[in-house]
């Protein structure tokens, strides 16, 4: 009977061992960022996981997922609240915590109209010490978006490439040719989109453009070798013809491209976006961009 209860009592430590240490782990939980802190709360994997999602996609990518970017949100000025229900171990390294949240505002007061939500804390024992591995299945989530992503970012270098050195020949060439690529709709190799070929010269910090132009059309492509290479480009005619081709091209989406292409605001909006990534991904020391005639725009 001794050795029972004392089996009992050992058992029943662990287990608030266990959520004591899934209520620390709860601190670094991604919430809008991942904090540098967090990483040695969470296993290598997982942390390089998030770490790619949070810091090396472009942002609109995470924006356009939020339940991947923000893992336990409030909405505007809240703050999550984690109480840990229980934890069951399965095994001497791992155990999956049952969490409750519920949002408080940032004076301690809870959000009248917040519900109180269930998630799940995947917990790892690497080195002694239980880490973060995994929250409400998202690891596998953003596995699967990085890939999406990074097949999307291919495509968008090979049409990119092509651009540049078979359309940015046709201008007068400056330092550097930077397509902005305005994605219209993808099926089965076809690719439209109103596409503008700019090249620029880097002055100070500032790149200043010096020529370019736009070329609207569809772009067929292949994948060879786990590469892809352009193998045709039909684009929309100059002049007369130009909405007549446009329509034949763009078909069904035709009134997709005409409100893309003929809204500056978006154009200039996925302009400076895109510019953005460029300097970015080329570690350039470049704040703005300006047109001729026209202010600079930061960057």
């Amino acid at each position: 009977m001794l050795t029972a209860a004392l089996l009992l009592t050992a058992c029943g430590n662990q287990e608030e061992q266990l959520k004591e240490r899934a209520a620390e782990l709860c601190k670094y939980i991604p919430d809008h960022e991942l904090r540098e802190e967090s990483r040695p709360y969470m296993t290598e994997d997982f942390y390089n996981v998030l770490d790619t999602m949070f810091n090396h996609l472009p942002e609109f990518e995470a924006m356009d997922h939020e339940w991947l970017y923000y893992f336990v949100t409030g909405n505007g000025g809240t703050i999550a609240d984690f109480d840990v229900v229980g934890v069951e171990q399965t095994d001497k390294s791992h155990a999956t915590a049952t969490i409750s949240v519920r949002q408080k505002w940032e004076d301690g007061s809870f959000d009248p109209s917040s519900d109180v939500e269930e998630h799940r804390l995947a917990m790892e024992k690497v080195g002694g010490k239980w880490l973060i591995a995994d929250f409400d299945g998202h690891k596998a989530d953003c596995i699967r978006h990085i890939a999406i992503n990074r097949e999307e970012q291919a495509v968008r270098a090979a049409i990119s490439d092509y651009l540049v050195s078979e359309i940015g020949e046709q201008y007068l060439k400056g330092e550097l040719c930077i397509p902005t690529l305005m994605m219209i709709h993808e099926e089965d190799g076809l690719f439209m989109g109103d596409f503008w070929v700019m090249w620029y010269n880097v002055a100070g910090d500032t790149l200043k453009c010096v020529s370019g132009g736009n070329h609207a059309g569809a772009i067929t492509m292949s994948k060879e070798d786990g590469k892809y290479k352009v193998t045709g480009f039909e684009q929309a005619v100059d002049g007369a013809g130009n909405v007549a081709s446009a329509k034949r091209i763009f078909g069904s989406y035709y009134d997709i491209y005409e409100n893309v292409h003929a809204s500056e605001q978006v154009r200039e909006a996925v302009r400076k976006e895109q510019l953005q990534e460029y300097v970015k991904r080329n570690n350039l020391n470049v704040r703005y961009y300006q047109d001729y005639g026209w202010p600079a725009v930061e960057i």
